[in-house]
């Protein structure tokens, strides 16, 4: 997929996910002068403009931000490396933030080991689970789930899920443990290919302020 035009409506344009991360990163933009209120006022606007220091934010859906970052409607986003993961997207990530930490993981009922082929495995992350089980030459059959992932060994939709876990406290109360490992996932920052080498310098002060001492060369997201 060749390279998306930067945005030109303003200076720097970052997309962020609504939500809990974002009030992470509001005060990491505080230190290169973004007013926090700009993030966190408690409206509906999805289109913020920051008047200290000329950046617009977009307030996105976690899903759709390396989409708006690749087709130039924004310049940098922060998204999930679970997103990244799961859709291909040309874009460079040059920065873990080291916030929304989890992990990928299989889980099933505790103490039992599923035994039907196909395995039936339930979840939203339908590319990250099939890459995992054909890794290992597992037959499988995914099947695709919204929400609720947890439910559906419990009802016998499916064997075992493909989800995220951060303590592990919804999978205990449900009677499911972790059967498999799969990746380790936090927040990192995207960045729009051509925005990535012609503003190269506006970019910069976003993205040490965002990554503060996590900042190291770019690499590509995939």
């Amino acid at each position: 997929m060749g390279e998306r035009a930067a945005s030109k409506s303003a200076p720097v344009v970052v997309a962020v996910p609504k939500g809990r991360v974002l009030k992470q990163l509001a005060p990491r933009l505080a230190t290169m002068g973004v007013d926090p209120q700009t993030l966190l006022a408690d409206d509906r606007r999805l289109v913020r403009d920051d008047e200290r220091t000329g950046l617009r934010f977009l307030l996105l859906k976690p899903d759709d931000v390396p989409t708006y970052v690749e087709y130039g409607v924004a310049d940098l986003g922060v998204v999930g490396r679970d997103v990244l993961l799961e859709r291909e997207y040309d874009l460079y990530a040059p920065v873990d933030l080291g916030i929304g930490v989890c992990r990928m993981v299989v889980a099933g009922i505790a103490g039992q080991t599923p035994t039907r082929e196909p395995l039936r495995v339930a979840t939203k992350f339908a590319n990250i689970a099939a890459r995992h089980f054909l890794a290992s030459g597992r037959n499988v059959e995914i099947i695709y789930v919204q929400g609720s992932v947890e439910l559906a060994p419990l009802t016998g939709l499916a064997d075992v899920i493909v989800d995220l876990v951060e303590s592990g406290e919804t999978l205990k109360q449900n009677g499911l443990t972790v059967l498999e490992h799969i990746c380790d996932v936090s927040s990192v920052v995207v960045a729009n290919r051509a925005a990535f080498k012609l503003k190269r310098a506006l970019l910069a002060p976003v993205l040490e302020a965002l990554a503060g001492a996590r900042l190291h060369a770019a690499a590509p997201s995939r």
